[in-house]
């Protein structure tokens, strides 16, 4: 016997993966060895859990006795082995390269969260840097309006062979809502998945490009869609939204264990106490706590984060959100320094 006539008797041996004989296929490895009847050689397989590498083997040996020598000592002298396995390229975000990203969320609705996201974004913007904001808030979506963009329509733009979503820019800040796509008067009654469907397709099929922050402005409460994120995208960290009202308080207390669960593991950059006071423009040095006094305060100090700020109830803030001109956008207006001293802070540590 010779390697020859081992490697002739092999082309009878076809991989039922794709029909081709496992010598034209290149899976015979350079390693026959013949001494005496003993005869011994290696068959190369792509992955270990190949459902075919007992057959083939098997159909190895049989091959060599019927086309060799049937007295060869060949059974059990074949064995398999594997390709050595690359680690597939992740271009998931390819086109969202993001220094900081950054989570701002609630434990509950009605705090003012989409309204700091937006006043953070733009004041961020303003700062100089650059920045997106992605309205994650499938089922109430609001930034169109707070951006004075509800007309607007993404394009879609063709990238290496790929169409993406052009984000709608304004206040020199990036930016996609769900509510670009639907009209503002209709429901959107998605289940589960398709909410978390909808955001990771805004998150992975968008052309974000180079930026300095990504803010995403989280639904309120824990859901499927934070999961979503999480999986996602690598958080830099989150920032929790609440009132000083015990209510919200106690929801707060749970979007910070939830970003802090081992599963999660996601900083809390620090809690932002939201309508934490009410003057009225003729009592300029009078504070009503409507909603309770210093409660996000205390919760920062329990829980060990940051206080980020504490943001009056300030009517200025309401008429510029609903008019889409955040109020940041008049850096010397009273109520626009809350924003920027936040911002200071976040920009601090890079």
């Amino acid at each position: 016997m010779y390697p020859q006539q081992i490697i002739e008797a092999l082309r009878h041996v076809r991989y039922p993966g794709t029909g081709k004989d496992i010598v034209e296929s290149g899976m015979l490895e350079d390693d026959i060895r013949i001494s005496g009847l003993k005869v011994s050689f290696s068959i190369i397989f792509d992955k270990p859990n190949d459902a075919f590498v007992k057959s083939v083997l098997r159909s190895a040996e049989q091959a060599v006795l019927t086309y060799v020598d049937a007295n060869a000592q060949v059974k059990g002298n074949v064995s398999a082995k594997f390709r050595k396995q690359t680690a597939p390229v992740d271009d998931t975000l390819k086109y969202l390269r993001a220094r900081n990203i950054i989570a701002v969320s609630s434990g509950k609705g009605g705090v003012g969260k989409s309204t700091v996201a937006t006043n953070l974004a733009v004041a961020l913007s303003q700062r100089g840097y650059r920045v997106a904001l992605l309205d994650a808030d499938i089922h109430g979506p609001s930034q169109p309006l707070m951006f004075g963009v509800q007309e607007a329509r993404p394009m879609a733009v063709e990238v290496d062979g790929r169409d993406l979503i052009q984000p709608i820019e304004q206040y020199g800040v990036k930016m996609l809502s769900i509510g670009f796509f639907v009209g503002s008067e209709q429901a959107i009654v998605w289940r589960g998945a398709m909410a978390s469907g909808g955001i990771k397709q805004l998150l992975t099929e968008a052309l974000w490009g180079d930026l300095d922050y990504f803010l995403i402005d989280m639904p309120p409460g824990t859901s499927d869609i934070h999961l979503t994120v999480v999986q996602t995208v690598k958080l830099t960290g989150a920032i929790v939204v609440t009132t000083p009202q015990p209510v919200a308080l106690e929801d707060a207390r749970k979007g910070v264990d939830m970003f802090r669960n081992d599963k999660v593991g996601v900083p809390v950059l620090g809690i932002v106490e939201n309508m934490s006071w009410f003057t009225p423009a003729e009592l300029p040095d009078n504070k009503y706590y409507i909603f309770g006094q210093d409660g996000g305060a205390r919760l920062a100090e329990q829980l060990g984060v940051p206080l980020l700020g504490q943001i009056p109830l300030v009517q200025s803030i309401r008429v510029g959100a609903d008019n889409g001109e955040p109020i940041v956008l008049q850096q010397g207006h009273p109520a626009a320094k809350y924003y920027y001293d936040i911002v200071d802070k976040l920009t601090a540590h890079g």
